[in-house]
């Protein structure tokens, strides 16, 4: 199939294939865990990776599909779940069942270079319909094929993994494209980690499950469009914050200064909420959760502030965080359990931001160099996403892609103007700074 772009620019793309594991792997039926299979998670995220073809001195003269479209088959043997369809059992409760039917990959080939894409490779991609196919039967969460990919687009179903899990079994496909026999990280599966307990009793108030007082945001006519932050940019802000809040981290500076511009967007009453939540990641020692290096599945939960506009946003979101803990983390698989897993984040006047600039979606190299841009294909309704990006003057920053009806979004660009305006950065002295910050 070839795709024409307005531009002559042409995509020429063959069937869809299913990638199996190498070696014969076990068949069986494995549970994922209750924070795997909430509602929230059961769909799909599309991921974009723009590579410059600057090959190792290994992979000289090498066909990249060849060694990726193996590398694949390797890693498989050892991620040989992801192979596997969800099934749904009693009380809602998704399984695996490792049958090794396989990934989706979609080999492509494209006549025209990243220079000639320019910006555009940000989300959201003009290109992008004609760049990634979703093959049509895919997009399911039961069934369905756990991976699709294609030659600089992955998708993906939430509820087998998260980014960090994502990006744990891309290493592995590197790995394995250079020649290693096992990964440098050995998967781990051991979803009862995150199972709720028996009995299941909910022990905290969980804001970020709470339907809200405020006008629903329509679906249609949405305008969807990415905003840069320089790190000068995002230093200038920091330097108008009130003293209380100087401590205060990056991730948490831009969320409640987007949040401040989006609710004034918005239009949102006095009496309406407008919730924020961030995603906060159970890794590690600090919540006590015991996940071991090598888990691939998720390992998060959701943190909420829901103070009404415009009252102050940065203080109540630093407390939420601070407040997770491992009997929260507990509560949430619980309340899942309890609730049929039916329960899911609410959309009505809410703002959810993942920060995917540390999970290290920027390093995976199959050999032929880092990607220019790896992350989201843009927002995902009310979820917008933190990630690493380089402005075409090679200045590195933050961006974050957004999804608004097209009369919000003209007017989230006007509170932005003075600061950037469609990723450009603009004199940030013109920005009144101070009524934005005296609210945060």
């Amino acid at each position: 199939m070839v795709f024409t772009f307005s531009q002559g620019l042409l995509v020429t793309r063959k069937a869809p294939e299913l990638i199996v594991p190498e070696r014969p792997t076990p068949r069986e039926v494995k549970q994922i865990s209750d924070i795997d299979d909430q509602e929230s998670l059961r769909f799909q995220i599309p991921l974009l990776f723009f590579y410059k073809n600057d090959p190792s001195p290994s992979m000289q003269g090498r066909d990249p599909v060849k060694v990726i479209r193996e590398a694949i088959s390797k890693a498989l043997v050892f991620y040989y779940p992801l192979a596997g369809r969800l099934k749904e059992g009693y009380n809602r409760k998704l399984v695996v069942e490792c049958n090794a039917e396989g990934v989706l990959f979609i080999e492509a080939d494209a006549n025209f270079t990243l220079e000639q894409l320019g910006d555009d490779i940000q989300p959201p991609c003009p290109y992008l319909n004609q760049l990634i196919y979703d093959v049509p039967g895919s997009e399911g969460i039961l069934g369905c094929p756990l991976l699709l990919i294609q030659r600089i687009h992955l998708r993906f179903n939430h509820t087998m993994c998260d980014a960090f899990g994502l990006v744990q079994f891309l290493k592995a496909i590197e790995d394995m494209a250079r020649g290693e026999r096992s990964p440098t990280l050995f998967p781990i599966w051991q979803r009862q980690i995150l199972n709720a307990r028996n009995p299941p009793q909910v022990t905290c108030i969980h804001h970020e499950y709470d339907e809200v007082n405020t006008n629903e945001v329509p679906s249609d006519n949405m305008a969807h469009k990415s905003f840069y932050f320089s790190l000068k940019g995002i230093k200038a802000l920091r330097n108008q914050l009130p003293f209380h809040l100087k401590d205060c981290s990056t991730f948490e500076l831009l969320l409640a200064f987007l949040w401040k511009c989006r609710t004034i967007a918005l239009k949102l009453q006095p009496e309406e909420i407008a919730k924020v939540c961030c995603i906060v990641n159970v890794r590690g020692k600090r919540y006590k959760m015991d996940i071991p290096p090598g888990y691939y599945g998720n390992a998060f939960t959701f943190s909420a502030a829901s103070p009404p506009p415009p009252h102050p946003i940065a203080i109540p979101m630093k407390k939420a965080k601070a407040q997770m803990n491992e009997e929260y983390i507990r509560s949430v698989a619980d309340l899942m359990v309890i609730k049929g897993r039916r329960i899911k984040f609410s959309t009505r006047g809410n703002f959810i931001v993942s920060d995917l600039r540390n999970v290290g979606l920027g390093d995976v190299d199959f050999g032929w160099g880092k990607p220019i841009y790896a992350g989201t294909a843009g927002a995902v309704a009310v979820i917008s996403f933190f990630t690493k990006y380089q402005n075409k003057n090679g200045e590195p920053g933050i961006l974050v892609p957004i999804c608004l009806p097209q009369s919000a979004m003209e007017r989230l660009q006007e509170e932005l103007k003075g600061f950037m305006i469609q990723g450009s950065m603009e004199d940030l002295c013109n920005i009144n700074q101070t009524q934005i910050f005296s609210k945060l």
